[in-house]
């Protein structure tokens, strides 16, 4: 299996233009981020999760929710109520 060669970019470049680098880090690329010449990081993209567990955990929170009776207060009383 051959190793991809890290591409290297200046600090300076990370900070001016971190869209930059999100792309680059969102297509799979590792970057080696260096001050000087000399190198201080590696950054790499996060490993993706499976949203289908995330999504169903949040659905069944969402259901939990909306199983709840109703409250008598409306919205806008409450909303007056934390201002004073």
């Amino acid at each position: 299996m051959k190793r991809a060669a890290l591409k290297s970019i200046p600090l300076r470049t990370l900070l001016r233009e971190p869209l930059k680098v999100k792309r680059l880090t969102r297509a799979g690329q590792s970057l080696r981020i260096t001050d000087n010449g000399r190198p201080l990081w590696i950054l790499k993209a996060a490993d993706v999760t499976d949203d289908t567990e995330r999504l169903a955990a949040v659905n069944q929170i969402l259901d939990e929710v909306l199983r709840e009776p109703l409250s008598n207060l409306s919205l806008s009383k409450i909303i007056r109520d934390s201002r004073r």
